[in-house]
């Protein structure tokens, strides 16, 4: 039984995508019913292909990704895919990262993808990480299986996100060290105002309404009162 459960386990194996969001991003109704090796390989659906791609040659046979895994008329569907992101994206196998704006010879440091909210947990939540240039190489060729054991690659996380290496590696969700978490996410931005605090949700392991419409004080100030009413910690009021 336990054979049975481990290979039936791997082999719903998983890969996530973390990336920049463009114009021009595949829905779900764009791709439902369709093989996307035989749409244009153009914008998002381009992109969506060399993902694919990429986890066929890590072996894995699922791969998910938020432009096209969810459907966004549902509310419902909404709600508990934000409820659920960081769980989802803790228990893949891997976490692909695409720098869409990183050449070959680029550095981390210049993507945009660390100034956005969202990509902060899709940083912290996985255990094993993998960072992609344009042009889908791996950051500068390095074997490593999981970039979050590379030492030079830990650094320069370290650098650009100001989040300590211990931090990037054995991240937990929870409220300890709440004023921090809260630090880290300070300068980065998303579309939508209110998402600033929908994405910290699962780094404070909290479940909150998703009420888009609010502003985005209105939605922190709900998450600054869960986080105090947990912790006890009024610094964060402060961060």
């Amino acid at each position: 039984m336990d054979l049975i459960r481990t290979e039936v386990s791997r082999h719903f194996q998983y890969v996530m995508l973390s990336h920049r969001w463009s114009s021009g991003e595949p829905s779900l109704h764009d791709i439902e019913g369709r093989k996307i090796y035989s749409m244009p390989a153009i914008g998002g659906l381009g992109k969506l292909q060399g993902f694919c791609a990429v986890a066929c040659e890590w072996n894995y046979l699922w791969a998910w990704s938020d432009t096209c895994c969810i459907d966004k008329h549902s509310s419902a569907e909404v709600q508990e895919t934000i409820g659920s992101m960081f769980a989802w994206y803790r228990r893949s196998a891997l976490t692909i990262v695409y720098l869409s704006d990183v050449p070959d010879s680029g550095s981390l440091g210049s993507s945009e993808w660390f100034s956005r909210g969202w990509t902060l947990q899709e940083l912290l939540a996985p255990r094993t990480v993998l960072f992609y240039t344009q042009n889908w190489s791996l950051y500068k060729n390095l074997t490593s299986a999981n970039h979050k054991e590379d030492a030079t690659v830990l650094a320069e996380l370290a650098r650009e996100t100001g989040i300590e290496p211990w931090f990037l590696y054995y991240f937990s969700p929870g409220m300890d060290n709440a004023r921090s978490r809260l630090q880290w996410a300070s300068s980065r931005l998303t579309t939508r105002p209110e998402d600033i605090a929908y994405s910290l949700f699962g780094i404070f392991n909290v479940h909150l309404p998703v009420l888009y419409g609010e502003s985005a004080e209105h939605a922190l100030g709900r998450l600054l009162t869960e986080i105090v009413s947990q912790s006890g910690d009024i610094s964060v009021l402060d961060w």
